[in-house]
Parts: structure tokens; sequence; C-alpha cells
């Protein structure tokens, strides 16, 4: 069973919504899925990653947990903007609240 869906897309963690389930399965499976990207070297970290797609507050909070281990900056798409806001940084090239493409 498939709740969530990440693939990443060169930069982009690509998200979303697979077939219907609550949080608590939906946060199990997100968290199984980046294990299994991190482990096979496909998550394997960098200055930069940005996010894009649906989800929960509890995902969104496995997510940011997990990469944010990995990566400098972790930007998050927003769609008013049409840019990546960056939400968490340890690279100094990036502040809280940059805009990047």
């Amino acid at each position: 069973m498939t709740t969530y869906k990440i693939e990443l897309q060169g930069e982009v963690l690509k998200i979303g919504f697979g077939e219907a389930a609550q949080n608590d399965q939906i946060v199990r499976d997100a968290a199984a899925r980046l294990a299994e990207m991190s482990n096979s070297g496909e998550l394997s970290g960098g200055r930069l990653i940005k996010i894009n797609g649906p989800t929960s507050i509890p995902v969104a909070c496995v997510l940011a947990h997990k990469v944010s281990h990995l990566y400098g900056a972790v930007g998050v798409f927003d769609p008013k903007l049409g840019k990546y806001v960056i939400a968490i940084t340890h690279n100094p090239e990036y502040n809280l609240g940059d805009l990047v493409d």
C-alpha cells in the first residue's frame, strides 16, 4: 500500500498523497519511503533541497526532520509566490524566508 508518494527529481522532492489513509499510517509510510531513499543513496544530502506537493502537517514534520539532517537548506514551494521559501537553513548561503526559483 502506498499512502504517500515521494520522488526526487533533481533537487526537488516531489510529494503527494496516494491511497486513502489516516495520518498515522501516512506518517509511517512517508518515513519508510524516506528511509528507503536514504539507504539506497537516492536521498544523499547536499546544500539545498526543494519540497513541492501537498502534505498534511504531521507528514510535513516527518519530511522536515529527515531532510534537515541531510541538506543545508530546505525550501518549500509556495504556489501564491510561485517560488520556494527557505524554511530550514544551516547553510550560510540561505537565510530563513529567502525566495528561490
